[in-house]
């Protein structure tokens, strides 16, 4: 037992298939800046979002166990595909652990809607998940909300790419017909979309639409992961001459997750390459 007794002063370990979960890391560096944290960027294997459900179940493992190996405290898997196929597995090999996953933000998505319509924009397996699913039909039961899901294939690498005209391009043919079936709010049901907001408040200015809501769950991540640290008695105190560390791991290029830092969060952490324990 005494095995998982974890420090307070021991990291946060967030992972994603790529750059998606600088969007989530930010809402937690704002609401935690005390804690010690470890970004995990598996590009060289993204996008998860058009691979089978086992074999992100697998490479989430060993993702996490990666993260567990440094030492982390709690993990949050800041992808959504990865979410869908793998927290159950990851929580049963972790039982000790708090792990954090994210969804598309549907009920904040049908308390906002004022049509009745919402857009969901996520890749083809978060849409296809069981787990996704069910919750789409609970909402739609309890509120009446009508969900129009939007899947998005090739958007993720564009994003990654750093290619704004591609990015644009894909987004007036996915946000579009939404926005003609009459949605008032999208989802931004992949943490990848957040950083591509204001090329998507562009395609919705250009389509002539007004009063778009758009829902992004990274802040309520964020909540979530404070609760769970200071149920756990795991909550790092502010110390002294000894900040909060950020140090980030990559599967492919250390420089283009370091331009990636830089570009979007403005910060510099250390970068790493590794494969994870995975050939």
């Amino acid at each position: 037992m005494s095995t998982h007794i974890l420090p307070t002063d021991a990291p946060v370990g967030i992972f994603d298939s790529g750059l998606g979960g600088l969007s989530v890391l930010r809402h937690i560096r704002a609401q935690l800046p005390h804690e010690h944290l470890i970004y995990v960027a598996d590009t060289g294997f993204a996008p998860y979002g058009g691979r089978p459900e086992h074999v992100i179940a697998e490479r989430s493992l060993a993702v996490v166990r990666f993260l567990v190996d440094q030492g982390a405290k709690a993990i949050v898997v800041a992808c959504n595909t990865a979410t869908i196929s793998a927290i159950g597995l990851l929580r049963e090999h972790y039982p000790h652990l708090p792990i954090v996953g994210v969804e598309p933000g549907l009920k904040p998505a049908a308390a906002a809607t004022h049509s009745g319509k919402v857009g969901v924009l996520a890749t083809e397996r978060t849409l296809a998940g069981a787990k996704f699913l069910q919750l789409r039909d609970q909402i739609t039961a309890a509120t009446g909300a009508q969900f129009l899901l939007q899947p998005c294939p090739g958007l993720v690498d564009h994003i990654e790419a750093g290619d704004a005209e591609g990015v644009q391009h894909m987004l007036r043919r996915y946000v579009t017909p939404l926005l003609e079936e009459g949605a008032d709010t999208l989802v931004l049901g992949c943490t990848h979309y957040p950083l591509v907001q204001a090329s998507i408040e562009d395609v919705i200015a250009q389509a002539g639409a007004r009063d778009i809501r758009l829902i992004d769950t990274g802040d309520a991540i964020a909540r979530q992961l404070a609760r769970l640290l200071d149920a756990g008695h795991l909550l790092r105190q502010p110390q002294p001459g000894m900040p909060a560390r950020l140090e980030a791991y990559t599967s492919a290029s250390a420089t283009a997750l370091s331009a990636a830092f830089n570009t979007l969060l403005g910060i510099d952490p250390p970068v790493h390459e590794t494969t994870f324990g995975v050939a």
